[in-house]
């Protein structure tokens, strides 16, 4: 178990502790809302978690939250589903998200990168400018708080101005990538209704251009509510027939209205991966996503005025909103359009070094791709500024810790890693980055400040030093005000609530250590359950893919009719990788050796690759739905996957072992 890793990798400094704002925090809050003064993090986390209401109250004035009207009380009703938080509170996240324009408004706020990998600024005065053109925009095409406006979007400028002009009018935000197909978007916009769609001609990835005209085309035909479409040409291209031209929209100089709104009002709908069926259609608020990620951001991720904060994502995953969300501390923060791996694997190390980031955040998959690489960042790039490397996605296996930290500290560089879990559902962390305590390999810091994150075993007792389901015992301010199309909230409280009635599970397998860390496994709907032994899947991608001839790999554990159970182990090799038994003796001997005998697949199987949902996640429950037997179309949405073809080859397979 991690707990025998009693050394920890890293240790804060005593002056990087004393610096960090989480440590400021807790002295303030001890003197004005009888915070414990001393005890560290893990009593000002109890303490938060036990004073619920002091906690979130002590946030919004620490972050000096402007409330037009008052709250009368933090919580209203408690329960979950169904808190209530500062109601009677009106505000607006888009003018928070501006606030640094009063005061440095020649000073960059967004960081442009594509991949020339030049970074090109825009001031917060300048951002501050367009959003508010925009938003008296929106209003005249008749957008009113409520309405939807959706994006069809690179991660670029445009993207972050079109959403802080919809919250500024109080309608509701909601995006994609244009790397999505047109189905996959219609799934999840059809839904909601947009009345203004934005939209690129096109985008480019990989050194190449991709050309989304004929696609776009298609959004406009099946969303019969748009009034608006607005063009944006990334590639040049004229504004279709009927189409509104960004620039035009764009030119004025006038300041942003902000609308003021409850403190529940939508912000914005983000969209679960939609592997099993349509995608849910997630709801999150205004000030519950305003004051989740103050705290997120600014206590734990420890960032402010002086940061740079670069995350590689897309428009189309929740880390693109919560990269979005830097600009609530006053961070630049750095959009980048483009491959993570081009020209070379190196790419979003260099784009670290060119922009001057603090605060770099990957996949896990990226870092292990480094150092399958050959890459050495420290070594090979100028990466003095970046204190932190932030992980999410996936677990952060045992040798990426090592490997990071030895490629810095050879450079003589003291980095803090931080390998984050949490989930579109609250668009937050539920544990990872906590800048004043050591960090162990293997192991997410801690849990985050006013999350009572628990391991769960079945009957709901809490485990500490052993696998549970992961759970939250009390509500986040981010947690999903509904989903969109779920009148009686039945959908939402069977996505969350149904196993532990008023206590949020979500659906992963945790260790909770007794130091207080947290070691991920996995879904516990794909969890490996043999002869009673349960194992996450990413315990075993962990170990076999340090084996240099596995470039990916997707374990499956399926309960026979029989009372058997079958587990195959699907490996992507890589180029000039042979399957031969020398390198199947070598799988089974390392996930014996490291794992369990138990564990130990029964069949390893070559394949052409692993399918993944659309933001970059295997897809497990689906491939377990096709070896049962499973229809394609039953087994999955095919919208939600970035290589259908590649699952033919898992339906294939079944029906040739039928």
């Amino acid at each position: 178990m991690s707990t025998a890793n009693a050394t920890p990798l890293w240790q804060p400094t005593e002056e990087g502790i004393a610096r960090a704002q989480i440590t400021r925090f807790q002295a303030w809050a001890a003197e004005q809302h009888g915070a414990p003064a001393d005890g560290g993090y893990a009593a000002l986390h109890r303490w938060s978690v036990d004073e619920l209401d002091t906690f979130w109250k002590s946030v919004t004035e620490w972050f000096d939250v402007r409330f037009s009207t008052p709250y009368a009380r933090v919580l209203g009703d408690r329960s979950m589903p169904g808190a209530e938080w500062f109601p009677g509170a009106t505000l607006n996240y888009a003018e928070h998200a501006l606030r640094a324009a009063e005061t440095r408004p020649d000073e960059p706020a967004l960081l442009q990168v594509d991949e020339t990998h030049e970074p090109t600024p825009v001031s917060w005065s300048e951002l501050r400018r367009q959003v508010g053109s925009l938003a008296a925009e929106l209003r005249a095409l008749g957008v009113r708080p409520g309405d939807r406006v959706s994006g069809y979007l690179p991660n670029i400028p445009q993207a972050v101005v079109a959403l802080l002009a919809t919250a500024a009018v109080g309608g509701v935000w909601t995006s994609c990538a244009p790397d999505f197909g047109a189905r996959s978007v219609l799934d999840r916009f059809q839904q909601v209704e947009p009345v203004v769609l934005f939209t690129v001609d096109g985008y480019r990835y990989g050194g190449k251009e991709h050309d989304r005209r004929d696609t776009v085309a298609e959004l406009r035909r099946e969303l019969p509510t748009l009034r608006a479409v607005v063009h944006i040409p990334l590639l040049g291209t004229q504004a279709p027939e009927g189409a509104l031209e960004w620039s035009a929209l764009t030119s004025a100089d006038v300041d942003p209205v902000f609308e003021q709104v409850p403190f529940d009002h939508p912000l914005w709908v983000l969209y679960s991966s939609g592997t099993t069926g349509l995608p849910k259609a997630i709801v999150q608020s205004q000030g519950g996503i305003l004051v989740e990620h103050l705290k997120q951001l600014g206590l734990h991720c420890d960032l402010g005025p002086e940061d740079r904060f670069f995350w590689y994502t897309s428009t189309g995953w929740m880390m693109w909103n919560f990269l979005v969300s830097g600009l609530l501390t006053g961070t630049t923060i750095v959009l980048y359009d483009g491959s993570p791996g081009y020209p070379d694997t190196g790419a979003q190390w260099r784009i670290a070094e060119r922009t001057g980031a603090t605060l770099f955040g990957t996949s896990a998959a990226y870092v292990m791709a480094c150092r399958k690489a050959g890459v050495h960042p420290a070594r090979d790039f100028d990466l003095t500024r970046v204190q932190c490397v932030a992980t999410t996605g996936s677990p952060l296996p045992p040798d990426g810790f090592r490997w990071l930290h030895d490629e810095f500290a050879e450079a003589g560089a003291d980095l803090w890693i931080a390998s984050v879990s949490g989930g579109t559902d609250v668009c937050s962390c539920f544990a990872g980055a906590v800048p004043t305590l050591p960090v162990h390999i293997g192991e997410l810091q801690a849990p985050g400040l006013g999350t009572d994150l628990q391991a769960w075993d079945p009957s709901g007792k809490p485990l500490v030093d052993e696998v549970g389901e992961l759970v939250v015992t009390n509500p986040m301010p981010s947690m999903p005000i509904r989903f969109w199309n779920d009148p009686d909230g039945s959908r939402y409280h069977d996505s969350y609530f149904d196993t532990y009635p008023g206590v949020w599970r979500h659906g992963d397998w945790i260790t909770v250590t007794s130091r207080g860390s947290v070691v991920i496994h996995g879904r516990s709907d794909s969890t490996l359950n043999r002869q009673g032994v349960r194992m996450g899947s990413a315990d075993i991608y962990e170990a076999v893919e340090r084996l240099p001839e596995i470039k990916e790999s997707l374990v499956i554990g399926i309960e026979q009719p029989d009372g058997g159970y079958w587990m195959p182990l699907f490996v992507h090799l890589a180029p000039g990788a042979v399957l031969d038994e020398a390198l199947l003796g070598r799988i089974k001997q390392t996930i014996r050796e490291q794992l369990s005998p138990r564990h130990v697949p029964d069949e390893v199987i070559e394949v052409p690759g692993v399918p993944h949902t659309l933001t970059g996640k295997r897809i497990e429950v689906p491939v377990k739905r096709l070896l049962q037997g499973a229809t394609l179309e039953k087994a999955v949405n095919v919208g939600s996957v970035d290589n259908v073809e590649l699952l033919r080859f898992y339906e294939d397979l079944a029906r040739k072992r039928a």
